[in-house]
């Protein structure tokens, strides 16, 4: 509507500019005079009459033009006006027809929502006859209660009374007050309970004790029974054998200086005595005597042996032993098991290939100890990895027993915790001989693993005198014993009969020698394995017939 009356006045604009210049043209046709202000005299003066024609001639030329595209701009306008008219009329019908829609559209919403609340309020009005019947039933039920209170209430009363007298008539007959009767039951109820208890402790006790040792000789059984070892012992002096007795003097070199040297430069004592084609390498640093060996080896192939030959071989020695000690700590990884190790800690595990302990290897006995504890753990539910871990490197500190001072299980420890073992691993180091306290399963394990390795036949032995050493021990500890008359250490002193004198100790004595025997021998020796105290005690009666 906006744009046609525009248009409209756009119109009636240009009309009205183009008879103004109409009648401009019409008053200079004419002659009229002009409001100007130049005066007619001056324009009469200066303009003749062919100019005037001339003027004339152009002003009606330009005022037919100037008509001509008046009618031309005011068809065009009117066009335009007419069709933004007729856009008008269609954006009214299209605005009147979206009204009457959305008129419709708000009056079936109208209408649905109207009946919404129609039937809320029928809702309504059903729940409220509900609750109203609902609680004339709740003052029903009520007035019940109330009822039945009362008629309780009388009952409880009549019971208080007859409990009353009949309590008073069994005081009477029994001669004591129900206090006194009640603390008599309770006293005979509690030593009766107290005495069940003591019955079903024990036995649940000596069930539990039974299993436990069941489950434990199974558990170790198995695992020493998966596990095959090797049954020989090493010594701890190395032998190396000559191709012939004249190279001992070789060795030994003008005036001694070539065992001297070879003696300064390797650190081990080098022995030649009569045996016949061998010579004797003895060092307490087991690492340190196999470089020796290696090295002498090297000389006597050889053949020459000089102080600087020995330096050579033994430079070259030394790192081929420390190339064998990182390979032999890779194989035993791989053989437990275990991929992630600090290299340190490989290192020194390969450097107890050489060191023996009661002449068992003392690698082989980590390897075998951890494969012991890893089929423990998985018996009883434990990590097996981690069981491994700990008895792979509970004498991980025998590698360095000859340089740091201290027990190696805590030496051992200390390295552990260096190089980043778990906290688990660190303390079943730490007590596997009980110099520290045992606070975890594993640190028990460990230790189990450690004893069954090295009590096993074959695994390690002892000097004659630590044996004969032991036996007298245990037989002195059983004659300090009163009322023993003999002691007898048997099967390797692996078991101790201890005869008794059957008038000075009866049956109950017999068995505390047996227990104070079998407790000192904990305290005082050590061993592997264990040892069987047996106290015996024979009572005989002579007569003779005659």
């Amino acid at each position: 509507m906006n744009g046609g009356v525009g248009l409209a006045l756009a119109i009636i604009g240009c009309l009205a500019a183009v008879g103004a210049l109409a009648v401009l043209v019409t008053v200079l046709r004419r002659g009229a005079p002009l409001a100007v202000a130049t005066p007619r005299s001056d324009i009469d003066r200066k303009l003749t009459e062919a100019d005037r024609a001339r003027l004339e001639a152009e002003a009606t030329s330009y005022a037919a033009e100037v008509r001509a595209d008046a009618d031309r701009e005011a068809a065009s306008i009117v066009s335009k006006a007419e069709a933004a008219a007729a856009e008008t009329r269609v954006q009214a019908e299209a605005d009147a027809r979206i009204a009457r829609d959305e008129a419709r559209v708000a009056k079936d919403e109208s209408t649905r929502l109207f009946g919404e609340m129609e039937r809320r309020e029928d809702r309504l009005a059903e729940r409220e006859q509900r609750i109203e019947e609902s609680a004339r039933k709740a003052e029903q039920r009520a007035s019940d209660l109330d009822a039945r209170r009362d008629a309780l209430d009388r009952q409880r009363a009549d019971l208080e009374e007859l409990s009353a007298r009949r309590q008073a008539e069994l005081e009477r007959v029994a001669g004591l007050t129900a206090d006194q009767a009640k603390a008599e039951l309770v006293a005979v109820l509690e030593n009766q309970a107290k005495r069940e208890a003591a019955v079903l402790v024990r036995d649940i006790e000596s069930e539990a004790q039974r299993e436990g040792n069941k489950r434990a000789r199974k558990i170790v059984t198995l695992a020493i029974q998966r596990v095959a070892s090797e049954q020989t012992s090493e010594s701890v002096v190395s032998v190396l054998h000559l191709p012939g007795d004249e190279m001992k003097g070789r060795i030994i070199g003008r005036e001694g200086r070539n065992i001297r040297a070879f003696e300064s430069v390797t650190g081990v004592n080098l022995i030649i005595d009569d045996t016949p084609e061998a010579v004797l390498l003895s060092c307490f640093d087991p690492v340190r005597r196999e470089v020796g060996r290696l090295t002498l080896e090297r000389l006597v192939l050889d053949g020459r042996i000089h102080p600087q030959r020995i330096e050579e071989a033994y430079e070259r020695s030394q790192t081929e032993i420390q190339a064998l000690c990182v390979r032999a700590g890779e194989d035993a990884l791989i053989d437990v098991g275990i991929t992630d190790m600090h290299p340190e800690l490989t290192n020194l595990l390969g450097r107890l290939r050489y060191r023996t302990s009661y002449g068992q290897n003392v690698l082989k006995h980590l390897i075998e100890s951890a494969h012991i504890a890893g089929m423990m753990g998985s018996e009883l539910g434990l990590d097996p990895a981690l069981m491994r871990r700990c008895t792979l490197l509970h004498d991980i500190g025998k590698a360095l027993t000859h340089e740091v001072q201290g027990s190696h299980a805590l030496i051992g420890a200390e390295i552990a915790r260096k190089y980043g073992e778990p906290e688990d691993v660190v303390h079943a180091i730490e007590a596997h001989h009980n110099e520290v306290e045992v606070r975890t399963v594993e640190a028990v394990l460990t230790q189990a693993a450690d004893a069954i390795s090295g009590s096993r036949p074959g695994a390690r032995r002892e000097s004659l005198e630590a044996y004969v050493k032991r036996l007298e021990r245990l037989e002195q500890i059983a004659l300090a014993q009163d009322g023993v008359e003999k002691v007898f250490a048997m099967q390797a002193g692996r078991e101790v009969r201890v005869m008794v004198k059957p008038g000075d100790v009866d049956d109950i004595q017999a068995q505390v020698i047996a227990r104070d025997v079998a407790k000192q021998v904990e305290d005082e020796l050590t061993y592997p394995g264990q040892i069987r105290v047996t106290v015996i005690r024979e009572s005989r009666a002579t007569e003779f017939a005659r």
